[in-house]
């Protein structure tokens, strides 16, 4: 079975994000500084979203390459 590239980097920025929102919440909680965290988490959540969009997008497009074969 081949493994799909895509899906492993949308489980690993999944991963990453929830470890973020982890470190967040712990720094919040001690009152410290969190906007780099912040910063960074909005940047994987991007990340994700357009590499969640362009999975879609490409396997919408070989489900329409196979229908044409």
């Amino acid at each position: 079975m081949e493994e799909d590239p895509d899906a492993y980097r949308i489980l690993k920025l999944r991963a990453e994000i929830l470890e973020l929102g982890s470190a967040i919440r712990q720094l919040q909680r001690e009152g410290l500084d969190d906007a780099a965290a912040q910063l960074l988490i909005v940047r994987k959540r991007a990340q994700l979203d357009h590499l969640v969009k362009a999975s879609s997008a490409s396997h919408r497009l070989d489900v329409t390459d196979i229908r044409r074969s």
